[in-house]
């Protein structure tokens, strides 16, 4: 990531969080086999430092109803600002021409399916016989939607990767990029609002938690770079809280109200980001192309 990119994330939130997200766009994730991600995708490992503090309020949206463009920190107009020139001769208009996204991204979002919920760890926890199917299912439902997928990032979780290979098994074109990132797996993004008493993550889990989630959210969820010329397809697997999340913030809505959302096993979410900065959820958590007896939330 760019030094001025770097600056303008400080200028959206505290500097501590902002080094997050950077360190998310090289360090956090990593290529998997079987088909191994290129470029930047394959560049990021593991997470493992603990998290900075933040606060509610910083990500709750302050616009008094209007949208703000420059949420993601790449409106052209914003990044120009204050630029200086390299020449009295330069034409402004052209610079800010080529600095201007052009293509639409689509971020599919999909819940892992159902899973062995008595596994001890992580890796106990696989996908049950019902979880399996229903990958199936959704693998057959991507595919039937016709597109020419980019990348398909998965959460380190072992019920997200099961999940996204199953998946991969299904997209016509098996040189799609396959990419795990610790930065997706489940977590306690944000108190929710109002409270229930069913599940209380204490303090320490808010805090680390997440600023992970958030870190995760600035690397992935953003309009297009300049450089791309085509609309993408891209495909995340993770979890029911992250994804929640994800919405509320693409959308601009408060990040607390996440809980009010339900999502099922093996459901699609599609978020599609134009390159002005606007953002229409197109599906959430679609699960209609499931059989009823097969659909389940745990």
């Amino acid at each position: 990531m760019s030094y001025r990119r770097a600056l303008t994330l400080v200028a959206g939130g505290s500097a501590v969080l902002a080094l997050a997200a950077v360190a998310a766009d090289s360090r956090w994730c990593f290529g998997q086999q079987p088909r191994e991600a290129a470029g930047c995708w394959s560049r990021v490992p593991v997470l493992q430092a603990a998290q900075p503090a933040w606060t509610h309020g910083s990500h709750t949206p302050s616009t008094n109803g209007q949208w703000d463009f420059n949420w993601d920190k790449r409106d052209p107009s914003a990044l120009s600002n204050g630029k200086k020139k390299e020449s009295a001769t330069e034409d402004p208009s052209s610079e800010q021409d080529n600095s201007k996204p052009k293509a639409t991204r689509n971020i599919l979002l999909i819940r892992h399916s159902q899973y062995n919920l008595s596994g001890s760890c992580d890796k106990e926890r696989i996908l049950t016989p019902l979880g399996r199917e229903q990958a199936e299912l959704t693998g057959q439902r991507l595919a039937a939607l016709g597109l020419k997928y980019d990348v398909l990032i998965h959460s380190s979780m072992a019920r997200a990767t099961e999940t996204a290979h199953i998946i991969s098994k299904h997209l016509s074109d098996p040189d799609v990029a396959l990419v795990s990132c610790d930065l997706l797996r489940e977590g306690a993004p944000i108190e929710p609002v109002p409270p229930v008493t069913h599940w209380k993550p204490d303090a320490v889990q808010y805090h680390e938690d997440g600023a992970r989630i958030e870190a995760a959210f600035r690397r992935y969820i953003h309009r297009a770079d300049p450089k791309q010329k085509e609309d993408s397809y891209e495909i995340i697997v993770c979890h029911a809280n992250v994804i929640r999340y994800f919405v509320c913030r693409a959308l601009q809505f408060p990040p607390e109200g996440w809980l009010r959302m339900g999502l099922n096993n093996g459901s699609i979410t599609w978020l599609t980001i134009r390159p002005s900065g606007r953002v229409a959820l197109r599906t959430l958590g679609d699960a209609g192309f499931m059989p009823p007896e097969k659909l389940t939330r745990t």
